[in-house]
This record gives C-alpha cells, sequence and structure tokens, in this order.
C-alpha cells in the first residue's frame, strides 16, 4: 500500500536530507506540472476499468453465445449438405448424371464415326455409286451425332461443375460462419483480458500509490494523555482512538503513528532512543509499532471506533531535546475503496534528561501538519516554517513552538513538510486540498 510506504518514505527522507526536503516541498506541494495534470485528467478511473471489464465481460459472454450457435447452425449445414434430398445436393448429382450420360452419348457417338470410316475403307473395288454414297452419307450423320455429343457432353461437365461449386461454395460458406464466430469470440476474450488486466494493473497502482484514495474527514485518529514533557529512562502511557464517524462500513483501518526527535542543538536525531508500543482490547499484548503504522485496528462499522492503548519508552541515554509525533489514519475496502484523514495531526512534545523532574505537564493538542494562508492554492508549511531553502546551512522559522524550531533543524520541520507533501499528492486526485 504505497499510501502508507510513502509517507513512511517521506518521513525518513525528510530526517535524513532536511535541507533539501525544505527546499523543494513548498514547490512540490503548491504547484502540479501541467503534463502531470492531463495524465491524470485523462486517466480512466477504477470505476470506469471496472464498468470497461464489466461490459467485455459481457461481449465474451455474447461471443461464446454466438460462437455456439454458429457450430450449431454449421453443424446443421454441413448434416444437411451431405444429404441427396437437399436442393444444392439433389442439382449436383443430376448433374453429374447428366454428364456420366452425354460422356457415354459421345463415346457412342465416336465409336459410330470410326465404324463409317471403317466401312467406306471397307468398300470393294468395284463398289456401285449407291453404296459409295451410302457410306458417306453415314459418316456425315456419325460425326454430325458424335459434334453433338461432344457440345452435350461439354455443358453437361461445366453444369456439373457448377454444381458441385454450388454445394462447396455453401459449406465454404457455413465453415467461414463458424470461422467468424470463433474470431469474434478471440477478440473477445482478448478484450476480456484487457479490460481485466487494466482493471488489475489500475488497483495495484491504487493500493500502492492511493492515487484513487479520496479525503474522509469522518474517519478521525485522536491522542489523549500525552503529555508535552518526557523524561529520558521513563514510560509514557497515553491512547489513540481511531473513530468511523462515517455512514460506510471500513474492511480495514489502519493508523500512522511517527515519533520523531532531536537533541537541544536541533542537529541530531535521537529517534534510536524511542520505543512505541501498542496493544487493543482484541490483542492485548504489548507489540512494537513497526514502520510507523499499527495494522490492528482492524475493521470499523459505521459511527464505531475502538481505542488503542499506547506506550512510549525513552531509554536513559536518551539526550534531552524536542519531539514531535505525527497521527494519521487510512481505511481500505475490499470493493476497492480507500481514503482516509485529509492530513496528519501533529503532537509536540519536550524531552527532559533522565532524573528530571518535569513538573505539572499538560496533554500535547493536536496541530495539522499543515496550514493555509490567504492567496495561492492555501499550501505553506506547519509552524509558519519558511518555504525559503535553507542558506548557509540555516534554517529559517517563524512563529513556530520551541519544539518545531528544533525540531526544524534536525530535520523535523521537513518531516512536517513531508507528510504534508504525501498528503496532498495522496487526495489531489479527489480535487481537494489537504
Amino acid at each position: 500500500m504505497k499510501i502508507r510506504r510513502a509517507l513512511a518514505t517521506a518521513v525518513a527522507a525528510a530526517v535524513t536530507a532536511p535541507a533539501v526536503l525544505l527546499s523543494v516541498t513548498p514547490a512540490f506541494a503548491d504547484t502540479k506540472p501541467a503534463a502531470q495534470t492531463q495524465e491524470k485528467q485523462s486517466k480512466p478511473t477504477i470505476k470506469d476499468l471496472e464498468k470497461a471489464a464489466a461490459a467485455a465481460q459481457k461481449a465474451y459472454e455474447e461471443a461464446v453465445k454466438a460462437r455456439d450457435e454458429a457450430q450449431i447452425t454449421v453443424r446443421k449445414a454441413f448434416e444437411e449438405l451431405s444429404k441427396d434430398s437437399h436442393p444444392l445436393v439433389a442439382a449436383d448429382n443430376a448433374a453429374k448424371q447428366a454428364a456420366k450420360d452425354a460422356a457415354a452419348a459421345k463415346v457412342t457417338a465416336d465409336q459410330a464415326v470410326t465404324a463409317a470410316k471403317a466401312a467406306i475403307e471397307a468398300l470393294p473395288a468395284d463398289a456401285t455409286e449407291e453404296q459409295k454414297t451410302a457410306a458417306a452419307t453415314a459418316l456425315s450423320e456419325a460425326e454430325a451425332s458424335a459434334t453433338t455429343a461432344a457440345t452435350a457432353k461439354t455443358a453437361a461437365d461445366a453444369k456439373a461443375v457448377e454444381t458441385n461449386d454450388a454445394v462447396q461454395d455453401a459449406r465454404v460458406a457455413a465453415a467461414r460462419a463458424a470461422s467468424v464466430a470463433d474470431k469474434a469470440l478471440d477478440d473477445a476474450l482478448a478484450a476480456k483480458v484487457a479490460a481485466d488486466a487494466a482493471l488489475a494493473k489500475a488497483k495495484k497502482e491504487a493500493e500502492e500509490e492511493g492515487e484513487d484514495c479520496e479525503p474522509e474527514n469522518d474517519l478521525t485518529a485522536e491522542v489523549t494523555g500525552l503529555p508535552t514533557e518526557l523524561v529520558a529512562g521513563t514510560t509514557t502511557a497515553f491512547s489513540l482512538r481511531v473513530t468511523n464517524g462515517s455512514d460506510r462500513h471500513m474492511d480495514e483501518v489502519i493508523t500512522y503513528v511517527g515519533v520523531h526527535a532531536s537533541d537541544k542543538s536541533g542537529l541530531k536525531d535521537t529517534g534510536k532512543f524511542f520505543r512505541l508500543q501498542w496493544s487493543s482490547e482484541s490483542s492485548p499484548k504489548w507489540k512494537n509499532v513497526k514502520d510507523d503504522y499499527i495494522d490492528g485496528v482492524g475493521p470499523l462499522k459505521a459511527r464505531t471506533g475502538t481505542d488503542l492503548k499506547m506506550r512510549l519508552t525513552l531509554d536513559k541515554a536518551t539526550p534531552a531535546g524536542n519531539g514531535v509525533a505525527f497521527i494519521a489514519a487510512d481505511f481500505y475496502n475490499k470493493d476497492g475503496a480507500c481514503g482516509g484523514t485529509p492530513g496528519a495531526d501533529m503532537y509536540e512534545f519536550d524531552v527532559k534528561a533522565a532524573g528530571s523532574k518535569p513538573g505539572k505537564t499538560e496533554d500535547a493538542k493536536p496541530k495539522p501538519a499543515k496550514t493555509t494562508k490567504p492567496g495561492g492554492n492555501g499550501h505553506t508549511p506547519q509552524g509558519s516554517a519558511s518555504a525559503t531553502p535553507a542558506a548557509n546551512g540555516n534554517l529559517a522559522a517563524t512563529g513556530s513552538s520551541s519544539a518545531t524550531t528544533s525540531i526544524a533543524l534536525a530535520g523535523g520541520a521537513a518531516v512536517v513538510l513531508g507528510a504534508a507533501a504525501v498528503f496532498v499528492v495522496r487526495r489531489r486526485k479527489a480535487g481537494s486540498d489537504a
């Protein structure tokens, strides 16, 4: 799920390369290349692809039905064309018989010519004129009959070829109908496979990139009991409530809980000294939060919520400094629908050295990971951190709390910007500003 991976990646990148991310994130969050906009506008949605896949499936089913009907029709056609009672077959048989009779008649006529010629040759030397005339007349008549028989045979042969071609053409036409149906089925299957593949790819991309996920204002994640001051060498218990305030069921709900800190100089990341754990009523055993994500929320019915127990342990060696926690939530449904909180809330706290007395502290209050300002498209970094790139190794920050200022020096402000940028990108498809 790239929504989850992207946020974690952005946080990690922000911590390791704060100056770079601080310089590019505001521009990235505030602008969108025209080419990318056009690509997003022209790219079909999952709903579009689902409709296309359904249409392709229907076309394929109709093609299968048509192919089956064509096969039945062709089989019947061939069965009929094998019967002597079929008009074309009957005509062909008659033509073949006529050609056979004509051939026999021609043979007889040719034999008569041969016999007439032999009779003339057999006339004696003293044959009378009357005998000679009779023999010549017989030959002439025989030759005329032979010519007529040859003409009849040629016509009969041509008719036989014609009727045979008619039968063969009928068979070819029937076979062609089957071939057309088979080709239509192949094309429909190819279209179906392509549509299914496109849908599967889009769903996978949506799952990985979160491009089709929309902001869900009614999904909230709220921390209570996290103090504004923590002491090294102690464990602090607090709670995280995830609420589905919408009217729809959410099949899988995932929370993002990222904790980051720096020493007082703001130049050293001290997150390695922190250990964040969680448990729930259904999973009471304490588990470490891995990659800043908690997958154990499970499904949430409409208008319901669930509570997670959290505990944050600071090693005794944790340097004094400042910290910040980011809280967000996403949901994913089996039908492909997904969404999440419009942004990540930020909870700031101070870190005291081991043995310190924090005194009376208040619970940290959530702050949005990005704020808006008049003009432009409303994207500015949280804590009023300047969008100006770092100069001479210093990062500009105005109007921020002590925690935000110190975290900014170590990359925390870049984390804020990185988290905000991810949510901006993630929710852009819905056409809303994160």
